[in-house]
C-alpha cells in the first residue's frame, strides 16, 4: 500500500485525486493511494467520515465529482471487472438456499455448469456449510449467514473484494472466528481486500496496512504498515502499541 506513487507490476488499483461532494457537502477531499495485489487494506477513522462514501465510490455505486480509480491500469467499471462486495449486516437472499445463495455471483456471470458446481462445493467445504447447503436464511445463525456471504464473494474469485464493517453487529467470539476465515480465505486465494471498519482492534488485527481518515472533508491522514507476525495476539504488547497508535491518529484528527 502507498500513498500517492506511480503504479507498477504489482500495483492494483489505484486512487488518484478521488473527490465526492453532495451538493455543497463535501465529504471526500482529493483522496489517492495505491493498493498493491494481495494485499489486505483496513481503512479507519472517526465515526461519520465517510468510510462507507468511500468504499460505495470505489464500487461506483456513487458517481464521483473528479479524481479516477484505476484497476490495473483501466477505470474501475463493476460490470466489466470481477468485484465482490459483502456489505453491513445480512446479505443473503431469504428465497434460496444456502447452495443457491453462494452460486448466486456465479450464475449472474453465467458460469458453466462444472465450474460453477466446483466452486460451490469448494467453498461450502471451506467455510464449513457443506451439510447446511439445502438450507434457507432462517434456519442459521448470525455467525453462518456472514459465512454464506464470504463464501458467495470468494466463489466468484474476485481480482478485489470489498467489505463494508461486516462484522459490526456480531458479538466477540463470533467476529474473532469470522476474522480468522477471511484470513485462512484471502491466504488461501491471494485476492486483494479493502475492508471498512470501525473497530481499531479489528483493523489491527486483520491488516497488512492500515489506512487512517480524517473526519469531513475526508482526507487520508496516514498509512501504518502492520508487520506483526500472524496468527496475532491480541494481548500482545506490540499489538496494543499498534492498536494505541491508530487510536491517537483517529483521535487528533
Amino acid at each position: 500500500m502507498r500513498e500517492q506513487e506511480s503504479g507498477s507490476s504489482r500495483t492494483k488499483v489505484q486512487v488518484r485525486h478521488l473527490t465526492k461532494k453532495f451538493g455543497d457537502l463535501l465529504v471526500l477531499d482529493d483522496i489517492s493511494f495505491d493498493v498493491e495485489k494481495g494485499d489486505l487494506l483496513c481503512v479507519v477513522g472517526p465515526t461519520g467520515c465517510g468510510k462507507t462514501t468511500f468504499l460505495n465510490s470505489l464500487t461506483r455505486i456513487y458517481d464521483i465529482t473528479s479524481g479516477e480509480i484505476l484497476l490495473d491500469g483501466h477505470p474501475v467499471d463493476p460490470k466489466k471487472d470481477n468485484i465482490a462486495y459483502i456489505f453491513q449486516g445480512n446479505s443473503t437472499m431469504p428465497w434460496l438456499t444456502v447452495e443457491q445463495n453462494v452460486a448466486f455471483g456465479l450464475d449472474i456471470k453465467h458460469t458453466p455448469q462444472k465450474k460453477r458446481q466446483e466452486l460451490v462445493e469448494k467453498y461450502l467445504d471451506i467455510v464449513g456449510l457443506t451439510k447446511y447447503r439445502s438450507y434457507y436464511p432462517k434456519q442459521l445463525s448470525a455467525s453462518m449467514l456472514q459465512r454464506v456471504s464470504i463464501a458467495r464473494a470468494f466463489a466468484t474469485e474476485p481480482e478485489l473484494l470489498l467489505m463494508d464493517e461486516p462484522y459490526g453487529q456480531l458479538d466477540i467470539e463470533l467476529r474473532f472466528k469470522l476474522e480468522d476465515e477471511l484470513i485462512r480465505l484471502w491466504q488461501m486465494t491471494g485476492t486483494t481486500v479493502l475492508f471498512i471498519t470501525h473497530n481499531i482492534e479489528e483493523a489491527v488485527y486483520l491488516g497488512e496496512h492500515i489506512m487512517i481518515l480524517t473526519n469531513k472533508p475526508t482526507t487520508v491522514k496516514q498509512t501504518l504498515e502492520n508487520h506483526l507476525p500472524r496468527p496475532r495476539d491480541i494481548a500482545a504488547p506490540e499489538f496494543v502499541q499498534l492498536r494505541e497508535q491508530v487510536t491517537e491518529l483517529i483521535k487528533w484528527w
